[in-house]
């Protein structure tokens, strides 16, 4: 099989498999808590990588790391897998997955902004328009239509998937400047992002919820279940996978627009495997955030070929 094939199965097997988990989420939160299920899918998924590690021969990278690489790991750590998936948890609890979904999907448009904010650079006008477009989605998942009544359906909920979007945002742009081998990194914060995993979980269970030590047993069995297909699809292999298809393939944008399936697919996996009807709203609104998105996307690669070019002068 020619390398771009090898790339496209890579990338296509990454994306049914990221499909899958915003309906993973909500049905494992029916008999986990949000700090349970990141308990157990972030031990699931610190392994994996260990495994992978293993595997590619490159736990001796670790050895190396200076005192401050490890800081910055613990640092990282906090943002992803810790904070970020607390608040996205929480988020699922609280919102349908169909809403969820989409507005945690918004953490690329909120890059651009943090970028001129973080990384000093420029926005231009369409990048503007791109982000507006991609808000106005926001507003229509939210209200499930209802913008003239401009009801939420949960102010709180909503918050908190846009919030994820911004831990998220800020985790990319700090791991960019990391040049470390991508999947050492990765375990090195999962390592860390597991301690406070633990003492969070550890203080839910005894001191949030006192006299009820059912955090601390083991969850029922498809809770667990679900947790571990959690760990190894939405936190562990699949990302090897589609670092493999970018690696295989002769440029990123021939695999990366893959990505822009996953959340309308994700719509139909939820619609069958949850229950949940999905909203006209919802397509409505999704199609503008990812509308948004890829306006951004053709900005940032026609900045990037008019850099080369400056470059090659």
């Amino acid at each position: 099989m020619e390398r771009q094939n090898q790339a496209y199965v890579y990338a296509l097997v990454a994306v049914l498999f990221w499909v899958t988990v915003a309906s993973a989420f909500k049905i494992t939160l029916r008999y986990l808590d949000f700090i349970g299920l990141l308990f157990y899918s972030s031990a699931t998924s610190m392994v994996v990588l260990f495994l992978i590690l293993l595997v590619q021969n490159k736990l001796t990278l670790i050895k190396k790391y200076s005192r401050k690489e490890f800081l910055s790991s613990a640092a990282l750590g906090f943002l992803n897998p810790f904070f970020y998936y607390v608040i996205l948890f929480k988020a699922y609890e609280l919102l349908l997955a169909q809403e969820a979904q989409p507005l945690n999907q918004t953490w690329a448009v909120v890059l651009p902004i943090l970028s001129i904010i973080i990384l000093k650079q420029r926005i231009r006008f369409f990048s503007i328009v791109a982000i507006l477009i991609s808000f106005i989605g926001v507003l229509i998942i939210s209200t499930q239509g209802d913008l003239l009544g401009f009801n939420f359906t949960n102010p709180f909920g909503v918050f908190l998937a846009l919030f994820s979007a911004l831990i998220w945002a800020l985790f990319w742009i700090y791991n960019i400047k990391d040049e470390r081998d991508v999947v050492a990194k990765l375990f090195l914060n999962f390592t860390f992002g597991f301690i406070y995993i633990l003492i969070a979980f550890t203080l839910f269970s005894l001191v949030l919820a006192p006299g009820d030590l059912r955090g601390m047993k083991l969850p029922a069995f498809n809770g667990l279940v679900g947790a571990i297909y959690i760990g190894l699809f939405e936190m562990g292999i699949t990302f090897v996978l589609w670092l493999k298809a970018l690696q295989l393939s002769k440029t990123t944008a021939q695999v990366s627009n893959f990505i822009f399936l996953v959340p309308f697919l994700s719509l139909i996996v939820i619609h069958f495997s949850v229950g949940e009807n999905i909203y006209p709203s919802t397509i409505i609104g999704l199609s503008f955030i990812i509308g948004g998105i890829i306006i951004q996307r053709y900005i940032n690669l026609n900045m990037s070929k008019k850099s080369k070019k400056m470059a090659k002068k």
